[in-house]
This record gives C-alpha cells, sequence and structure tokens, in this order.
C-alpha cells in the first residue's frame, strides 16, 4: 500500500499509473503538465501532491459492478493521503452516481468530483496541479491570516472544491470551513445550518448541489 511520504512528487509534476500510459487523459496533459509514469502506485491513479492523490472511476468501472467499491475502501484503510475521486458521470453511468456519492462522499470522507469524460477529467486535473502550485509558490507573509485560516482548515483541493458551488467564492468557502470543518459536515448541513453562515439564497443553492 501507498502511504504518506512514500512518493515525493516532484514541484508542478503529477506522477501517474503506469496503466495510463497513452490514455486519452494522458495525452490531453501533455503540454500542459509535466507527467511522469510509475509502476508500483497499487490503487492509486495520479499523484497531485506528496499528500494528495486521485482514484479515478471510469464509466465502465461503475458498469462492472462493485471492484471500484472495494479499491475506495482499501485506499481509505491503507492509506493516510487525501483522496479526490473522479466519477465519470455520463447517461449511462448517471444511475449508479447517487450510490457512489453516498459512498465517497458521506461514508468514507472523501472529496468527490464528477466529470462527463477524460477530456473533462485532464482539465480538472491541470486546474488542480496549477492551484497546488500557486498554493506552494505564495509568499508565505502575503496575508497571514487567510493564509493561517486555509492552511488549517483545509487542504487546498477541499477550499477548491466548497468554491465551486454555486453562489460561493473564497470568502463563503472560508466561512463555510470555518463552521463545519469537512465537507463530510457539509454535505450533511441542514438548510437552517447553511443560513446562519452563507444567508438564505446561497443556503438553497449548496444544499440543492
Amino acid at each position: 500500500p501507498v502511504t504518506a511520504g512514500s512518493i515525493v512528487v516532484p514541484y508542478g509534476h503529477v506522477i501517474g499509473n503506469e496503466k495510463w500510459r497513452g490514455s486519452e487523459i494522458a495525452q490531453r496533459l501533455q503540454g500542459k503538465i509535466r507527467l511522469i509514469f510509475e509502476d508500483g502506485l497499487g490503487l492509486v491513479d495520479f499523484h497531485l501532491s506528496n499528500r494528495t492523490c486521485i482514484l479515478y472511476i471510469s464509466e465502465a468501472d461503475l458498469v462492472a459492478g462493485d471492484e471500484f467499491k472495494r479499491r475506495l475502501v482499501r485506499l481509505r484503510n491503507t492509506s493516510s493521503l487525501e483522496v479526490i475521486v473522479i466519477v465519470e458521470r455520463t447517461q449511462i453511468s448517471d444511475q449508479y452516481f447517487l450510490a457512489v456519492q453516498k459512498l465517497v462522499v458521506l461514508e468514507l470522507g472523501m472529496v468527490l468530483l464528477p466529470v462527463a469524460n477524460q477530456g473533462e477529467a485532464s482539465q480538472l486535473i491541470t486546474q488542480l496541479v496549477s492551484f497546488y502550485v500557486r498554493e506552494q509558490s505564495k509568499d508565505h507573509n502575503s496575508n497571514p491570516f487567510l493564509r493561517k485560516q486555509c492552511s488549517q482548515l483545509a487542504e487546498p483541493s477541499v477550499f477548491r472544491m466548497v468554491q465551486q458551488i454555486p453562489g460561493v467564492g473564497k470568502t463563503k468557502a472560508l466561512l463555510l470551513l470555518q463552521q463545519f470543518g469537512s465537507i463530510h459536515r457539509l454535505c450533511n448541513a441542514s438548510v437552517k445550518e447553511l443560513e446562519l453562515v452563507v444567508g438564505q439564497t446561497v443556503a438553497q443553492q449548496i444544499y440543492s448541489f
């Protein structure tokens, strides 16, 4: 099993599982980010940083049965890495999506990001990598209050994910993570609880999302 610290990801790079060599994701990432392939990543598909990895669930994985669930549970149980789960949500796989969402977010406490296809997944990975690079390269003293709050509250990928919710920008994302502490608790929050933090309109948007 891959544990935190056993993979060292060079600054601005992504380490991909050898099985993705030649895939659409790999082809689209080439030229945008520096992608290195390695054998022996086990359950992990891509490493974005020393502490953050991606597990990719394709349409075929969802249709094929429960093997992907076993991968998720094994990764949660054997690794201290922060796991981002990217799921292909298509017309065919949509019927399975709610069950996957429940397992990934509510039961395992992982971050879940749906994509339509590998092309969209490559864009998402590129955005996440550029976000990590920006976070790492920022001057630590540029805004000590915000810097401290962000680093204490969440990994950059979690902070970024909350900002993807309609009506939520950086400020509201920060407030929500201060209040709820995790994606898991945010997903379980009632409209009333959300209203206390972001107001009625945005609370409804978040709840629906």
